[in-house]
């Protein structure tokens, strides 16, 4: 029984047990009174209510610890707070939180519990373990680069076009208390970067390049001007005259007398101090304890035991294998040349080009009905949540990939996002558009994202939380049912397809030439130029994300692979009694699990489906 209804238990017995001794002492009366029915005994929590609740208490402490994430989930409890989660009194806090859970989770009996309450224990317990492991590495001490930029996540959600609401009164007051403590973190950012500094914990100095001008657009002269005051040329029409005068005089202030002179404060101490100070190499191997940091990244990421010598090789067989996938395309379109002229054709033609930005967004909107009646052939589990497409945000599209997903929020007030980059737009080719809308929207990140949150018999840390092998080697995944889905129909868009799936192949054999290999900016990008179809531009932008956030970009290859592998392992043990919807439906029900518990999973399901 947990404590909280062990002593309101106590609390009853305590109160009938007094009354009862009142009643003895009072002198007869003529008429017998009629007896007060007994207080009902609380039953005690079953084993499955126990663990229930344990659950549902972690995650509601977990959003108090971080009200950054209950904003992005649609809880809006925490909209006015913004702790220094960069301080060392903060990363205290949070590691006595891991470890105080991770005890209380290791000591449920999970003999009473069903399976999805034993499989919740299991994962919860590899995040905490992976939670305490990882305090060791000091990423706090790099707290900014180009591509995980604080200043560039404050801007979107000052904005109003990102995860925090202005909609009522309360909430433009609550990001009125919320990024008035912006610079208390940019304080403490620039302190970590010191100290980072004095222990040769410095991120590569083409990334920080990379930060100035993303801080530069984000400065104005004039608050009128700053992204910041979106919210007030946006203010809804029903807010009464007093209200907008107030809030427009103190949106004003806040953003010339406190943010505007935060962000000059941080621009230029990375400018004229950090800067200099930075190292010229990329890989995490090159930092202190930094080869154990990066396998520790592959580890939690991947969900899996392999080592970065084995993945690059992975990632060599499989960009061989899509070579020759890639010539039966070109043999078929009687292409004249060999794979790396046709890369240099497919990059250089007019003819895979957009004329506009809304040329390109209107594209991606006229896929959507074809992919969602081409998907109803092959799924039946599906979202009640619907999303939008919108241009990457001119502040941060430089830097940002060519396409992102941003999950709805739980209410239903919010969709879900489907960011597409429209900088460089020639780079933004057409043979790109089916597959990329495939692995953001649907059936990729928008269907198992959104799914994900809509099952409510999960508990909330697995409905919100997210393995990054699943997540987006199920995004991978979804690009490969293109042709089930009645898209790839024209060669240069299943190209477009192949393409992208070597892109991800690569990212195996770059990102471990990167961080254990020793490898050079250079050599990735040419490694990248000579085997792919991508241009220079996103060879840099993708070659400097790697850099940025080593380890990730492994996530996806290995995932689709173990799906792609279980879907074969069920297709040869179930013959014609295998159903490509009920696969699917068994693969996302759970929403995103590790590697190794999702091939349980599936052998469970075969063996069920035989009978």
């Amino acid at each position: 029984m947990d404590r909280r209804r062990l002593a309101a238990g106590i609390a009853t017995c305590s109160a009938l047990a007094l009354f009862l001794t009142a009643c003895a002492q009072q002198p007869p009366q003529a008429t017998a009174p009629i007896a007060a029915p007994a207080p009902a005994v609380q039953a005690a929590p079953t084993p499955e209510q126990a663990v229930q609740q344990l659950f549902t208490d972690y995650w509601e402490e977990g959003l108090r610890l971080s009200p950054l994430s209950a904003t992005y989930v649609g809880d809006a409890r925490y909209n006015d707070q913004l702790p220094n989660f960069l301080s060392a009194e903060f990363r205290a806090q949070e590691l006595e939180f891991n470890r105080k859970w991770r005890a209380r989770i290791a000591a449920v009996d999970p003999a009473p519990l069903g399976a999805q309450d034993r499989l919740s224990l299991q994962i919860l317990l590899r995040e905490l373990d992976n939670e305490i492991e990882g305090a060791r590495f000091p990423g706090w001490l790099q707290p900014i680069n180009q591509f995980y930029s604080l200043p560039n996540q404050m801007a979107q959600l000052g904005s109003g076009s990102s995860a925090q609401p202005f909609k009522t009164v309360q909430d433009y007051d609550n990001w009125l208390k919320r990024a008035g403590q912006i610079p208390v973190l940019f304080d403490q950012a620039i302190a970590n970067m010191r100290e980072g500094v004095a222990a040769g914990v410095v991120q590569p100095r083409v990334l920080m390049d990379k930060v100035l001008p993303q801080l530069d657009a984000l400065i104005v002269a004039e608050p009128q001007k700053a992204l910041f005051f979106k919210p007030i040329d946006n203010l809804p029409a029903e807010f009464s005259a007093e209200d907008k005068a107030r809030l427009t005089s103190a949106y004003t202030a806040l953003i010339g007398d406190t943010l505007m002179p935060s962000y000059r404060k941080l621009r230029d101490y990375i400018r004229n101090d950090y800067l200099p100070k930075t190292r010229a190499s990329v890989g995490l191997a090159a930092l202190p304890d930094g080869a154990a940091w990066y396998a520790y990244r592959v580890r939690t990421t991947t969900t899996t035991d392999l080592t970065p010598a084995q993945i690059h090789q992975i990632g060599l067989d499989e960009v061989a294998r899509i070579h020759g996938e890639m010539r039966k395309v070109i043999k078929q379109l009687k292409f004249k040349g060999d794979l790396k002229q046709f890369f240099h054709f497919l990059d250089t033609d007019k003819r895979f080009e957009f004329k506009s930005e809304e040329e390109l967004l209107a594209y991606y909107n006229g896929l959507r009905g074809k992919v969602e009646a081409g998907s109803a052939k092959l799924f039946t589990l599906l979202p009640k949540a619907g999303f939008e497409i919108r241009p990457v945000e001119s502040f941060r599209n430089k830097s940002a990939a060519g396409g992102s997903y941003q999950s709805p929020s739980e209410d239903g007030s919010r969709p879900g996002i489907f960011y597409v980059n429209t900088y460089d737009l020639p780079t933004r080719k057409i043979w790109d558009a089916e597959d990329l809308f495939l692995h953001e929207a649907i059936p990729g990140h928008h269907f198992q994202l959104a799914l994900q949150q809509e099952l409510t018999d999960l508990p909330k840390f697995r409905r919100f939380g997210g393995v990054t092998a699943y997540i987006e080697g199920w995004g991978l995944y979804a690009e490969s049912l293109g042709r089930e889905i009645g898209v790839y129909q024209d060669p240069y868009d299943y190209f477009g397809y192949l393409q992208n799936e070597l892109w991800r192949a690569i990212r195996l054999v770059v990102d471990t030439g990167l961080h254990s290999k020793g490898w050079s900016r250079k050599q990735v990008i040419d490694y990248m130029l000579a085997n792919s179809a991508q241009s220079e531009t996103q060879a840099i932008s993708e070659a400097e994300r790697y850099m940025a956030i080593p380890g990730q970009a492994l996530a996806y290859k290995l995932g689709e692979l173990k799906i792609k592998e279980l879907r074969a392992r069920a297709e040869r043990a179930l013959g014609a009694k295998f159903d490509i919807r009920e696969f699917h439906r068994e693969v996302l029900k759970d929403g995103a699990v590790p590697l190794g518990v999702l091939d349980a999973k599936i052998d469970l399901w075969i063996g069920a489906q035989r009978g």
